[in-house]
């Protein structure tokens, strides 16, 4: 159908250490179904693996998620917010400032906050859990920040394991530092229950997620409560490669409802 009465506005809020780039399978997919999509890239925009200045000049979630905070400042009709793996807490910081501009957020594998802890604690959580492939990136610390950078190994291994050769090329080529901003996230406090906690939710959960587990999405799901939960088989991390189609089929239902 062509965009028009019926049609909404998606906003895809990629993760760490990637771009959005990545929604390349998607944005058309949503975009043949009538519906308007907007990709962002969130700061910083470079995508040099050395990452000088993104780890000089980015020191916080709110500098990080500045291009989707500017989006949202404005627009005038509502949106739908989603969010996949650490693009969560960008969404988290969205669904803060601005809960009268989000129609429904959409967390994909994705971090999520609650309102009983300050904004690090997910993250605090996610690191507590054995996994073999914590020493499989290095690590860089610029001024109160940590950032993160991502092997090929581990790429290919744990977030790209079921994703196509060419999928994997890409990533090999315009991967960036990444960060969670947990130094930031400590200072802050916890995401309101007025503002973020009004917007509705639905979180999209991975089987096969070697990353963000299963078992972890499921804990952040008991922990704060969604509207819905939707499933997707066979995925891994990044459903958005691997399972565009059923990825698609997901949010064009789930915007039948909200």
């Amino acid at each position: 159908m062509a965009e028009g009465q019926g049609s909404k506005h998606f906003v895809l809020v990629h993760s760490a250490g990637h771009g959005e780039w990545y929604w390349f399978k998607v944005k058309p997919l949503l975009e043949s179904a009538g519906h308007k999509v907007t990709t962002l890239q969130l700061a910083p925009s470079i995508t040099s693996w050395a990452g000088v200045d993104s780890i000089n000049t980015v020191h916080t979630l709110s500098q990080y998620s500045q291009p989707l905070l500017n989006l949202l400042e404005n627009l005038e009709e509502k949106v739908v917010l989603v969010g996949h793996s650490a693009g969560g807490l960008s969404l988290a910081l969205a669904m803060e400032k601005f809960p009268d501009k989000i129609l429904v957020a959409v967390f994909i594998a994705a971090f999520m906050p609650d309102t009983s802890h300050k904004p690090s604690h997910v993250i605090d959580e996610y690191m507590k859990v054995p996994m073999e492939w914590k020493d499989s990136y290095s690590m860089s610390n610029k001024g109160n920040t940590t950032w993160l950078f991502f092997s090929d190994e581990f790429l290919r291994t744990r977030l790209y394991q079921l994703c196509s050769a060419e999928d994997f090329a890409l990533v090999s080529t315009l991967k960036r530092p990444a960060s969670f901003f947990q130094e930031d996230l400590v200072k802050m406090d916890p995401f309101s229950a007025e503002k973020y906690g009004s917007v509705d939710r639905v979180y999209i959960v991975c089987k096969e997620d070697l990353a963000i587990t299963e078992d972890f999405q499921h804990l952040m799901i008991n922990n704060f409560g969604v509207k819905e939960v939707k499933v997707i088989e066979h995925s891994g991390h990044m459903p958005m490669l691997a399972k565009p189609k059923e990825l698609v089929s997901h949010l064009l239902d789930i915007v039948t409802t909200y």
